[in-house]
């Protein structure tokens, strides 16, 4: 639990729209929670997933944040902030006919290691390269949630995102399985911030648009 008024924080970073832009969606809504609650965020950084889940578990930090999805595990996940998929980018300048998944037989796709991408690319055909950061060098292929796509190839004429909502995924804040009180406490804060439009504001920033079902969005 939080103590001494301070909401400890970890995040993945970077991992833009989330964090690491600097600041980012995560970092503004844990700033928004801490503040309903009283506290002060203090973010703890973290390379990976499976880093800031162990730092859950281990009381390090009382809650977990940088476009996690909401899987099974020893963590529990506040209701989520954000309904966003799977999506597939290419090397568009050596691939520019691959459109979808389907298309990628003995292709290399690259994918964050513990990420929920991680979990859906073994579902697929070729080979799978697991970084800490995501990266397509080296790579024909990545596939990661939509918005870090879409932000990665932001300014990359050699990367194109061909395919989105290959799956349905829950984006939300964790908390170690054990502390009910502060899953509590987060879950009425984030719905009061929700309520009060707060939650729109942040998403309209980070993301273009205000849609917690990011398949509402226009593309």
């Amino acid at each position: 639990m939080a103590g001494m008024g301070t909401l400890r924080v970890g995040i993945v970073v970077p991992n833009p729209p989330f964090t690491g832009m600097p600041g980012g969606l995560d970092v503004d809504l844990a700033n928004a929670i801490a503040d309903a609650l009283g506290d002060r965020a203090e973010f703890v950084d973290y390379r990976t997933v499976d880093e800031v889940l162990e730092a859950l578990g281990s009381g390090d930090v009382d809650c977990a944040a940088g476009g996690l999805t909401a899987t099974d595990g020893p963590v529990a996940f506040a209701p989520p902030y954000l309904i966003a998929g799977q999506a597939l980018a290419v090397d568009a300048e050596n691939h520019p006919n691959v459109h979808s998944v389907d298309e990628l037989d003995g292709l290399t796709v690259a994918v964050q290691r513990g990420s929920a991408a991680e979990r859906f690319a073994a579902q697929l055909k070729g080979p799978v390269k697991r970084c800490d950061r995501l990266d397509i060098d080296g790579c024909d292929a990545i596939v990661a949630l939509a918005p870090v796509l879409t932000e990665y190839a932001k300014g990359r004429s050699d990367v194109d995102v061909v395919q989105k909502g290959l799956s349905v995924e829950h984006i939300a804040l964790a908390v170690a399985g054990h502390d009910q009180q502060m899953l509590s406490r987060i879950t009425v804060a984030q719905a009061e911030l929700e309520e009060a439009g707060t939650l729109q504001q942040i998403r309209r920033r980070w993301l273009g648009n205000p849609y917690a079902d990011q398949s509402l969005a226009v593309h």
